[in-house]
């Protein structure tokens, strides 16, 4: 089986509409992402059980906590992330689920990977050993800008890191950013990956599409994951509203689109 989830904040700020949204599209789960135009890192636990009783009423359950933990400079207090962490570890167990979204840190302008690779590999160390404590798992997303951005810098964070507790989330589009070949990396990410964000992008102009119309290669990698057993979610993070200069932002109809697409996709190469 294969769960449809979704940035369900992308829909609106306003939770009601989220899960009307996400029950007209038949999209089961939420990444929790925001709410009342707040982060989630900035609810309280008495808002994130509010929020887990609604949705739960609805018949809609969570695939992960989508923090932004690791979205943090270098040269910042360590302390405040593994404060937050601890945060997103309770959220975890109030909306039910397993996973909670991480990044791992900006790389300085101007700077190398290299130059900070032992500060992310301890950074990301210690806030593994926090979920270690728990049966949650930090599900890394490929970002532009941190330390695993680009394909062989995910993978060094996975072989290094060598975790059950840490896994990967594959995002297409943010691959297309960084100008690499999403198909090119998956091969050798594969074994790491626990999830998906899909959104779709063209290569020449970092248009957001619908999954299926742009560089991202969501086809034939799904194919190769379905071939291989992948049974999770599939997150849609579909930022249709990029031409409007609106970021994270998907109306109810262009969510319908984006939901679309992919589920051509995933009867295309055999998802159910």
């Amino acid at each position: 089986m294969v769960w449809l989830s979704a940035f369900a904040d992308e829909i609106s700020p306003d939770l009601g509409e989220q899960i009307a949204v996400l029950k007209a599209n038949s999209v089961t789960h939420i990444e929790l992402r925001g709410v009342w135009g707040k982060n989630v890192m900035e609810l309280t636990t008495e808002q994130v059980g509010q929020i887990a009783r609604t949705a739960a009423d609805n018949g809609i359950g969570f695939s992960a906590v989508g923090s932004p933990l690791g979205k943090f400079p270098l040269d910042g207090d360590f302390n405040l992330e593994l404060e937050k962490v601890k945060k997103a570890l309770e959220f975890a167990d109030l909306l039910g689920c397993r996973y909670i979204r991480i990044f791992s840190y900006y790389i300085p302008e101007g700077h190398s990977h290299e130059q900070h690779r032992a500060q992310v590999i301890d950074w990301l160390g210690r806030l593994i050993a926090e979920a270690e404590k728990t049966d949650v798992i930090l599900c890394h997303e490929n970002e532009r800008a941190i330390y695993g951005d680009l394909g062989q810098y995910c993978l060094d964070l996975h072989q290094t890191l060598k975790s059950p507790h840490f896994r990967g989330v594959f995002d297409f589009a943010n691959y297309i950013h960084c100008g690499q070949d999403p198909l090119a990396n998956w091969p050798a990410l594969k074994p790491y990956i626990e999830y998906f964000h899909v959104k779709d992008s063209h290569r020449a102009t970092l248009e957001m599409v619908p999954a299926g119309q742009g560089d991202g290669q969501i086809e034939p990698i799904l194919a190769d994951a379905a071939r291989s057993g992948f049974h999770n979610f599939l997150t849609l993070e579909p930022h249709l509203s990029v031409a409007e200069k609106n970021w994270g932002r998907t109306s109810p109809d262009l969510f319908k689109t984006a939901t679309d697409a992919l589920r051509k996709i995933m009867a295309a190469v055999g998802m159910a």
